[in-house]
C-alpha cells in the first residue's frame, strides 16, 4: 500500500504542489488537502488532481480545539500516516499535535532555530544576515522547534525584499520537502541517539 499523506494549506499551495509533482504516485500517495481557508488556491490545485479535500473555517467551530478536532478526524479518516503543513498558517492546537506526534512535519524559510515563527525572511532581513535557508522539522508544541529533519542554506548578498529572497528560497523548500516525504515513505527517518533535538534522515 502506498504511504499515505495529508497536507494542511492556507495559501496558493506551491509546495503542495511541489508534493503532487514530486512524490505522488512515487512513493507516496497524497490522499486528503485541508485549509483553514475555503477560498485558498492549495484546494484548487487538489480538486485538479483528484485528491479529496475540504476546508475548515474557524467561523464554523466554536473555537480552535473544536476546528483541529475537526480536521484531525478528517484526517484520521483518511488514514494518513504522515500530515505536512505546507505553508498552513493557522495554529494547532496540543492535542493535534499530540495525535500526529512524530509524523507532522513544517517547512519553514529560515536555518532554524534562528528566525522562528512568522516573518520569518523579514527577521533575518532586519538582522542582516547574508545566509539565509529552509528547515523541514518535526512539529512539536513549540513554535518551530521541533526536531530538525532536513536543512540547506544559501547565501544571497544582496538581498533586500523579502519577495527576492522567497524566490531563491522556494525551490529550495520544495526540493527539501519533497525528499523528506520520501524519506519517511522509505522508513527512513529516526530519531539521532547521538543528538535529542535532531533526526536523522537516511
Amino acid at each position: 500500500m502506498s504511504f499515505r499523506v495529508g497536507v494542511l494549506a492556507s495559501g496558493e499551495g506551491t509546495n503542495l504542489q511541489a508534493l503532487l509533482d514530486g512524490v505522488h504516485g512515487r512513493g507516496a500517495e497524497i490522499v486528503a488537502v485541508g485549509s483553514d481557508r475555503a477560498e485558498a488556491p492549495a484546494l484548487d490545485r487538489a480538486r485538479a488532481s483528484g485528491i479529496d479535500c475540504e476546508s475548515f473555517p474557524m467561523a464554523s467551530y466554536a473555537d480552535r480545539g473544536a476546528r483541529d478536532e475537526a480536521i484531525a478526524v478528517w484526517l484520521d479518516g483518511h488514514d494518513v500516516q504522515l500530515v505536512v503543513l505546507a505553508g498552513y498558517m493557522a495554529l494547532l492546537n496540543a492535542t493535534f499535535v499530540d495525535r500526529f506526534a512524530g509524523r507532522l512535519i513544517n517547512v519553514h524559510p529560515s536555518l532554524l532555530p534562528a528566525f522562528p515563527g512568522v516573518r520569518a525572511i523579514e527577521q533575518a532581513l532586519d538582522y542582516g544576515v547574508k545566509i539565509f535557508g529552509v528547515t523541514v522539522h518535526l512539529v512539536d508544541d513549540g513554535v518551530d522547534t521541533g526536531s530538525i529533519l532536513m536543512q540547506r542554506a544559501v547565501e544571497i548578498e544582496d538581498a533586500v525584499t523579502v519577495d527576492g529572497v522567497h524566490s531563491v528560497l522556494r525551490p529550495i523548500e520544495h526540493e527539501l520537502l519533497c525528499a523528506t516525504v520520501l524519506r519517511f515513505a522509505q522508513g527512513a527517518v529516526a530519531p539521532d541517539p547521538e543528538h535529542p533535538r535532531r533526526m536523522l534522515v537516511d
